[in-house]
């Protein structure tokens, strides 16, 4: 029985049928191109069977969609053969224009957008299932298939592409920040944080969180026994730096599990000091934090001393200053815990000269230039170009900088305020 001969009713199921392939065939299409591919490796390394179906088609993508766009094509082909068919048999002419343009309505909203809206919504309940039936199309068809992708390849080189590159899904450091961002609903905020810290680690060196050589604390060798005691007796670290007679000669580094041993010894001499000390480890000021974290693993190191490209000793940076870049401050409130960022109830801060201008941003959640000047002190006299009095005042981009104390040649104290906040409280005022 031909397509001409046969009832209306038939026909219109037929055309039912293939509008419903089609919507299958679509869906599939845009199902597999939406699935998270880094969700369905960890599904197929599960073992989970749809998934595993999934993974192998994915691999040849050119047969995929092969398989997917014969039979798509095929079955819209045949409908509108259909449609004319039933058209003829009802209008008693094919109503050529009228036919094309329902037919083209119905595919449209039936087996193209809708299903495809879905699909892409709900890529998983799609994908799974339907990989069931592509398998099996694509063993039935593969001579075609085979055929159709071998020209499609030779016109793809005559444009210059290779069909056989296949795409990068490997994600950019600033990519899976985005990644880390999005799913703020699935990671806790803290683990959130911890790693984006993570990913800053490779953007950040050693020279911007070192203790400054001005604030290390350690002891001079060629000092009496009773002094370097006391100073180990008032330590508050677990390791204590060994110099001789300036902090650049750098002899070892003395452990204070030592401290029982020496409190118990009555003839303590300095080389006993020295015998109990461990090598001095001394790496470059540009070194990442990430690279140092896995230097400190290697070389089982908790402690190392940071040298400029002369040699001379910049600061300290231990394991635990790199692991509170990742974690955090052990603090519920980095601004009132902070020994050197004090808030006033005016609305701003008195900062130590001295704070690193990387706290200063994290603490307080603002944007110094700190791609020159490391420390408060630093950008002051940089953009002063000079070292200032007390109660010099300056702004230095968005912030208002009022100098409290200078010592040493060294700024001590500044009271500082955002330059928004000012004008804020202008209003308030007003």
């Amino acid at each position: 029985m031909d397509a001409e001969s046969s009832p209306v009713p038939f026909l219109t199921g037929l055309l039912v049928f293939l509008v419903i392939a089609s919507a299958y065939f679509s869906s599939s299409e845009t199902s597999m191109m939406s699935l998270n591919r880094y969700r369905l490796k960890h599904l197929a390394r599960q073992k989970h069977a749809g998934a595993l179906r999934v993974s192998k088609l994915l691999e040849a993508p050119d047969k995929l969609l092969g398989v997917i766009l014969i039979g798509n094509n095929f079955v819209n082909l045949l409908s509108a053969s259909i449609a004319t068919t039933i058209a003829i048999q009802v209008f008693g002419n094919p109503e050529t224009v009228l036919t094309t343009v329902l037919l083209t309505l119905v595919i449209l909203i039936f087996a193209e957008i809708t299903p495809k809206t879905i699909a892409a919504l709900h890529p998983e309940r799609i994908a799974y299932p339907s990989s069931l039936l592509l398998m099996v199309l694509l063993k039935l068809l593969y001579p075609l298939v085979w055929m159709a992708n071998r020209v499609s390849h030779v016109l793809i080189r005559t444009l210059g592409i290779k069909p056989e590159a296949s795409p990068d899904h490997q994600l950019s450091p600033e990519e899976l920040r985005t990644v880390v961002h999005e799913s703020a609903q699935m990671i806790p905020k803290q683990g959130q944080g911890m790693l984006l810290n993570i990913l800053d680690l490779e953007k950040v060196t050693v020279n911007d969180i070192l203790v400054p050589r001005s604030e290390i604390i350690g002891i001079d060798i060629e000092s009496d026994v009773s002094v370097i005691l006391d100073t180990i007796s008032n330590s508050q670290h677990t390791r204590i730096p060994i110099y001789r007679k300036e902090i650049d000669n750098i002899v070892g580094v003395l452990h204070m599990r030592s401290l029982g041993r020496f409190l118990r010894s009555t003839d303590l001499e300095r080389d006993d000091f020295l015998n109990e000390a461990d090598e001095p480890y001394f790496i470059p000021e540009s070194t990442p934090l990430h690279t140092q974290l896995f230097n400190f693993q290697s070389s089982r190191k908790r402690l190392a001393f940071v040298v400029d490209e002369y040699g001379v000793i910049k600061g300290i940076v231990t394991l635990e200053d790199i692991l509170e870049e990742i974690v955090g401050e052990f603090t519920t409130d980095m601004a009132d815990n902070s020994r050197d960022i004090h808030p006033q109830t005016d609305g701003s801060f008195l900062i130590d000269g001295t704070a690193t201008l990387r706290d200063i941003n994290r603490t307080l959640d603002w944007d110094l230039d700190s791609e020159n000047a490391k420390t408060l002190n630093g950008l002051l006299v940089e953009a002063l170009e000079s070292i200032p009095e007390s109660a010099t005042g300056i702004q230095v981009g968005n912030y208002y900088v009022e100098i409290i104390q200078v010592k040493d040649n060294l700024i001590k104290t500044v009271r500082m305020w955002r330059a928004q906040e000012l004008i804020d409280t202008d209003d308030a005022d007003g």
